[in-house]
């Protein structure tokens, strides 16, 4: 028996309470208690809200709340850190959405209807209307959200400014070398790869100590922000090339700030349900080197 009552007047705890006795019961009702209980929940239901046309999944209600104004959907592929970004400022605007899992290779025609352009994950739809690139996604989270969870960009122009500035940074410079790295199948591509990547974390080691102001916790000071978004949505992967390229780029010793920020940022209960699982990760990056290092290469 699949329970999908819900009212918005309930908690999640009751629902589900509601739920097992459901199951746990259904077996002993004589066929006129079904009878009756059938009959009061038809009166009960037209006082309820409006149900969704799709199955509330019960396993999620207890950690976000529903987005107000329309429906929300994410497109998105579990191992992309653009996705991530999504995932981690929906998490921490407390909202619930669909996820929809994308497939490299199978691309569906909702993806390729909502970002024409690009046809790249992450796509966040909300009633209807798609929204594309992963840190505009992050950024129209906090404007249409601006009421709900914690703000993602500073009130001060200039402040907003500066972690735009540091995001962007690390999509055009940072992520293009250290791609350089995550994408080399020899040691000695790794280690040029490697020491291509040390200057641009030796400038966010610096940009980190700014915007922090040197006593805050991450870039967009006592919470997390876009700039923190930015590059947290690459954390678990650089802990996978580091395992299998046999390097270390948070080194504590050389970079104390973001080795220090890093676990922060982790162990933030939005990341944590955002990221993907070490080992798997771990797996899907052996099979990706495996397929670039075959002759026909990784398209």
């Amino acid at each position: 028996m699949t329970c999908l009552l819900w009212s918005a007047h309930d908690s999640a705890d009751e629902n589900l309470q509601f739920c097992s006795s459901m199951e746990a019961t259904r077996h002993r009702l004589t066929s006129q208690q079904i009878q009756e209980l059938t009959s009061q929940l038809t009166e009960l239901i037209k006082y309820m809200p409006v149900l969704p046309s799709t199955p509330i999944d019960l396993a999620g209600l207890g950690k976000t709340a529903m987005a107000a104004g329309g429906e929300l959907q994410l497109l998105g592929s579990w191992y992309s850190p653009y996705a991530i970004r999504a995932k981690v400022a929906l998490g921490l605007k407390g909202l619930s959405y669909e996820y929809i899992e994308e497939y490299l290779f199978s691309k569906s025609d909702l993806l390729q209807k909502s970002n024409p352009v690009h046809r790249k994950v992450p796509v966040l739809i909300h009633g209807g209307r798609p929204v594309c690139e992963s840190l505009v996604v992050v950024q129209y989270v906090d404007e249409a959200w601006a009421g709900t969870g914690p703000p993602l960009l500073p009130a001060d122009a200039h402040d907003r400014a500066t972690a735009r500035f540091w995001a962007a940074f690390i999509d055009d410079k940072f992520f293009q070398a250290w791609r350089q790295l995550m994408r080399s199948t020899t040691d000695e591509r790794r280690a040029e790869a490697f020491k291509n990547v040390v200057p641009q974390v030796e400038t966010l080691e610096q940009g980190f100590r700014e915007c922090s102001k040197g006593k805050k916790n991450f870039f967009g000071g006592d919470a997390i922000g876009l700039a923190d978004i930015a590059l947290g949505s690459f954390l678990v992967w650089i802990r996978v090339v580091d395992e299998v390229s046999g390097t270390k780029l948070l080194d504590e010793a050389k970079f104390p700030g973001l080795a220090a920020w890093a676990e922060r940022f982790l162990a933030v209960d939005a990341v944590k349900e955002a990221m993907p699982e070490f080992e798997r990760l771990l797996e899907h990056y052996k099979g990706f080197l495996a397929k670039l290092a075959a002759p026909a290469g990784y398209n």
